[in-house]
C-alpha cells in the first residue's frame, strides 16, 4: 500500500481565526473526500528509533484495516521535527494551515506535545498523543487525546510492588528532565507512603552519557534497590556500567520504569539486563492472540524488527481515530472527533484500553516484568498483572 498517493483536497471555505498571530485557520463547510493525519515525529537526531516505531505503528493499522473509514480517504502526511520542540510547533502551524490536517499525531517528546497544545486549541483539531508521557500534556488543552501513558501510571505500580517485596531503601537514579522528575516524584510519593525510603535522589543530566559518579555513590549507599529511568536510547550504557562497577553482585537490585528495557533495544543490552525488574504497559512478550498476531505483522511489514511500546502506541492512536470516524459518519468536526474518542474500548495488542472520559487518557493494565532470555533473545517478560489501572495524578483528591 502506498499511502498519500493520488489524494485529493478539498478547499476549506470557513474561517476560524488566528493562531499566534500569524495565520488564518479555515474549517470545512463541507465534508472532504480526504481526511489528513499530520504525524509529527523525530526521525532525525537522537531520538530516529522513536520515529520509525511511531511511523511503523501507524502505518501497519492502515495497512491491516484500510486506508478508507466512513467513505473518506485517509492520508498521513509525515514530518520529521528532529526531536525539537520549535520545530514541532511550526511543523504543526504548517500542517494545519498548508495541508488542512484534520488531526495532529504523533510527538515522540513532550516539549513538542506542548508546544502544539495552542495550536490544537485554536484550530479545535484533535491532537492525538502518541508517546509523550509527561503527566500534565492532557491539560494543556482539551483536544489532546493521549493513546501511550504517563509516568506516573508506570511508575506508582512499580513503588507498589517493591514496598510488597522486601525493598525497605532505595537510591533513585535519573535523568534530569520532565519525564525523570515524573519517575522520582511519583515513586518517592508511593513508595514513602506504603513504608519505604527513598535514601537520596540523583539527577544525572540529559546529556551525560557517563553515569559512573551516580553509580559510585549507589555503591557507597548501599539500598536495597536502584531505580532508574534514563532515555531508553541510553538504557543499554546505564545497565552495563551498573555491571561493571559490579552492583549486580552486591546485592542491590535493580528495578526501573519499563522504558529502561525497550523491546527494540533490550537486546543491546545483553546479559547485564537479565534479572531487571520493570513495570510497563506493554511487552512484545504479552501473551495474548491480539499481540502475537500484531508483532507477527508487525515484523512481516518491518524486516524482522521487534514492535516496542511506541509502535503500539501509534496503532491504537490510528484506531481511536478510525473509530471515531465512524462515529462521528465521517465528520472533521474537531470538538464531535474528541467527544467520540471519550469512553472509547477495545482490545489492544497490550491488552484492554479505555479512553477515560474526563482526562482523556488510556485506562490500561500495567505489567510488573523481569528481563528474560526466552528462545535465544532477551524479554520482558510480565509476571504480575495491575489491571485496568488510570493515570493516578488525575485521580481527583
Amino acid at each position: 500500500m502506498k499511502i498519500g498517493a493520488n489524494t485529493v483536497t478539498i478547499a476549506r471555505c470557513c474561517a476560524a481565526g488566528l493562531i499566534a498571530a500569524t495565520f488564518t485557520i479555515g474549517t470545512p463547510c463541507f465534508a472532504q473526500d480526504v481526511v489528513k493525519i499530520g504525524l509529527i515525529v523525530p526521525l532525525t537526531g537522537p531520538f530516529t528509533a522513536t520515529g520509525k516505531q511511531l511511523i511503523a505503528g501507524a502505518r501497519l493499522y492502515m495497512q491491516l484495516k484500510g486506508d478508507t473509514v466512513a467513505g473518506k480517504k485517509i492520508e498521513l502526511v509525515i514530518k520529521d521535527d528532529t526531536g525539537s520542540a520549535e520545530m514541532t510547533k511550526r511543523l504543526a502551524q504548517e500542517l494545519v494551515v498548508n495541508d488542512k490536517v484534520s488531526f495532529l499525531a504523533g510527538f515522540g517528546l513532550t516539549p513538542g506535545a506542548l508546544a502544539t497544545a495552542p495550536i490544537a486549541t485554536e484550530a479545535k483539531i484533535p491532537e492525538v498523543v502518541m508517546m509523550a508521557a509527561t503527566s500534565v500534556i492532557t491539560e494543556r488543552s482539551s483536544y489532546i487525546v493521549r493513546t501511550s501513558f504517563s509516568v506516573p501510571q508506570t511508575t506508582v505500580p512499580l513503588a507498589t510492588w517493591a514496598a510488597a517485596n522486601g525493598i525497605k531503601k532505595v537510591v533513585t537514579v535519573v535523568s534530569d528532565y520532565a519525564p525523570g522528575i515524573d519517575v522520582e516524584t511519583a515513586f518517592k510519593q508511593r513508595f514513602e507512603a506504603l513504608g519505604g525510603q527513598v535514601v537520596t535522589s540523583l539527577r544525572a543530566p540529559l546529556a551525560n552519557p557517563d553515569f559512573a559518579p551516580f553509580l559510585q555513590r549507589v555503591s557507597e549507599i548501599k539500598p536495597d534497590a536502584l531505580l532508574a529511568f534514563v532515555p531508553a536510547g541510553v538504557g543499554p550504557t546505564f545497565m552495563r556500567q551498573f555491571v561493571e562497577r559490579g552492583l549486580d553482585k552486591s546485592g542491590i537490585k535493580f528495578i526501573a520504569e519499563g522504558s529502561m528495557t525497550e523491546d527494540d533495544i533490550i537486546n543491546q543490552i545483553g546479559d547485564a539486563g537479565l534479572g531487571v525488574i520493570t513495570s510497563h504497559h506493554y511487552s512484545a512478550a504479552h501473551d495474548s492472540p491480539e499481540n502475537k498476531a500484531f508483532v507477527a505483522e508487525f515484523k512481516k511489514a518491518n524486516g524482522g524488527m521487534r514492535p516496542n511500546m511506541m509502535a503500539t502506541q501509534s496503532y491504537d492512536g490510528m484506531h481511536m481515530i478510525y473509530e471515531a470516524m465512524k462515529k462521528t459518519n465521517g465528520s472533521t468536526n474537531g470538538e464531535a472527533l474528541v467527544n467520540a474518542m471519550k469512553g472509547l474500548s477495545w482490545m489492544s495488542p497490550r491488552g484492554p484500553v479505555t479512553v477515560d472520559p474526563e482526562t482523556r487518557e488510556i485506562i490500561q493494565n500495567i505489567y510488573i516484568r523481569k528481563v528474560e532470555r526466552v528462545g535465544g533473545e532477551l524479554y520482558n517478560v510480565e509476571f504480575t498483572t495491575i489491571p485496568n489501572f488510570k493515570d493516578p495524578s488525575k485521580l481527583k483528591k
